[in-house]
């Protein structure tokens, strides 16, 4: 944890992209603080920033400026082997493609963020396995293929390998993105059960449905975390 007691907190962050001469400014001076069980979505319209704050949460992006505690922990300037570190030990991803390998069954993509862990023996991977698997109903399924799977199966299945490790925080990027409105509510009624269950989720959307199903919603715009009223202003002006 954090002094002030959060699990993630984000101070003064920027990121600046070069390309050809040009500056693009993705994150300018974003204050974000996490805490332990907390479901929160991030919002706004594409390019407003959130697929940049989602990396940069991940470890998968580093900020121009700005400082990124995880877990009481600086993680600014740690090299590329304890990032990967952290990342598989913390973090558990939720991606809008599924991202599942296509010839690994549903057992095995579970198992794969594991086999990284040298710590955890054979029994304790297939333990684990099995509860995440369980945890959002696919436990009959750890022999198939995902090709066998329907779209909201898979996104069951990428939920449970994010899972597998007990990370400190769920990121979940559009997860609903790639799915209809009857499985991108399944998917979100997963969601809401893993936190209520004590999970902590950070999800990206742009769908105010599904943002609603967390307990606080974090607005960005231009790259700034703004206000709700601000958001509103903004969209009356667009659509003036």
């Amino acid at each position: 944890m954090t002094e002030n007691g959060a699990l993630i907190s984000l101070e003064g962050v920027q990121k600046v992209f070069l390309t050809d001469e040009i500056e693009t400014h993705a994150l300018s001076d974003v204050h974000l603080d996490i805490n332990q069980g907390e479901f929160v979505s991030v919002e706004g319209p594409s390019g407003c920033g959130k697929s940049t704050l989602l990396s940069i949460l991940g470890l998968l992006d580093t900020p121009t400026t700005g400082r990124y505690t995880l877990n009481g922990k600086g993680v600014a300037g740690i090299g590329a082997a304890e990032r990967a570190v952290i990342r598989n030990e913390e973090i558990g991803f939720i991606f809008q493609a599924f991202n599942l390998i296509g010839d690994l069954t549903v057992y095995e993509n579970v198992e794969l963020p594991l086999t990284y862990r040298s710590s955890v023996s054979r029994s304790e991977r297939q333990s684990m396995v099995m509860e995440a698997l369980e945890k959002v109903n696919m436990s009959h399924r750890t022999r198939h293929y995902p090709a066998q799977l329907s779209g909201g199966q898979q996104q069951r299945v990428a939920v449970a390998r994010a899972l597998v490790g007990r990370p400190s925080i769920l990121l979940a990027d559009e997860p609903t993105g790639n799915l209809d409105s009857k499985n991108g509510t399944a998917v979100m009624d997963l969601l809401r059960d893993l936190h209520n269950q004590g999970s902590t989720i950070c999800m990206v959307t742009h769908d105010p449905r599904y943002a609603a199903f967390a307990d606080r919603n974090v607005h960005l715009f231009d790259g700034r975390v703004v206000d709700e009223s601000t958001v509103t202003a903004l969209d009356s002006v667009r659509t003036a």
